[in-house]
């Protein structure tokens, strides 16, 4: 290839990514022009947003039973006792047979571990889990006890809740939507115009339900009767709307 045929390649290429970049920015010049056209009058966006906070006054605990024995028999019956007597107190203390959930039996063989021999067997652990609604929270301390006293060895989750959640949920939104009505309000105000209506909402029904949670080793499950008592359960939402102004 002459000098001359790589120069004018060269230039080519030049003038072809120019032309690229050319079209490129058009597109996009014409993509910010189409985006600022689609709301072609005085407009203002708002965010709405609601918290609120209540007692809690209902729990829901996971517990479980872990049993190390020399045979996967003897761990199951012993796991399966376990959970069979603590079902047996939940259900004497009222809690409902649908507000209590029990998981699959898991058994696991245990191997002890050492160096230049083979793993070597020493026992099958077995584990269940329940879990329970408790709808008076007075209660709660009372079931673990018993819950423990029944072979029980580990609370995992203790999730404070309100019996009242759909009725805060759908407040939150109200609260969201006038907040959201409020700060258009004064928006307009202070730029002396009014408020013609509602253009658009966005909603993506996204509300946080934020429980009070605790997480213990059954040996901590006692020490936790005072502080649940001043449990707070948080909720919160937000909407998006697009007010059009009068001209």
């Amino acid at each position: 290839m002459s000098v001359t045929t790589a120069i004018n390649l060269k230039r080519k290429s030049i003038k072809t990514l120019l032309l690229a970049m050319g079209l490129t920015t058009v597109c996009m010049v014409n993509s910010a022009n189409v985006l600022a056209d689609e709301l072609p009058f005085a407009h203002i966006e708002t965010t709405g947003s609601s918290e609120i906070s209540v007692a809690a006054d209902m729990a829901k605990i996971s517990v479980e039973v872990m049993v190390n024995a020399e045979s996967a028999a003897l761990a199951k019956q012993a796991s399966d006792n376990a959970i069979a007597q603590t079902l047996k107190r939940m259900q004497q203390a009222g809690i409902a047979q649908t507000d209590i959930e029990s998981a699959n039996l898991n058994i696991r063989p245990q191997y002890q571990y050492a160096k230049d021999t083979p793993p070597k067997l020493i026992a099958y652990q077995a584990s269940r889990q329940m879990t329970i609604k408790v709808r008076q929270l007075s209660q709660l301390n009372q079931l673990l006890d018993s819950a423990l006293s029944e072979g029980i060895n580990r609370v995992s989750n203790i999730e404070l809740l309100s019996s009242q959640q759909a009725q805060l949920v759908e407040q939150a939104r109200q609260q969201a939507i006038r907040d959201a009505q409020h700060k258009a309000a004064s928006l307009a105000k202070g730029f002396d115009k009014e408020i013609q209506g509602v253009w658009k909402i966005r909603y993506y029904n996204q509300h946080n339900v934020r429980p009070v949670v605790y997480k213990m080793a059954a040996s901590e499950a006692a020490d936790v009767s005072q502080s649940y008592q001043q449990g707070q359960v948080t909720i919160t939402d937000s909407v998006e709307v697009i007010f059009k102004l009068k001209e």
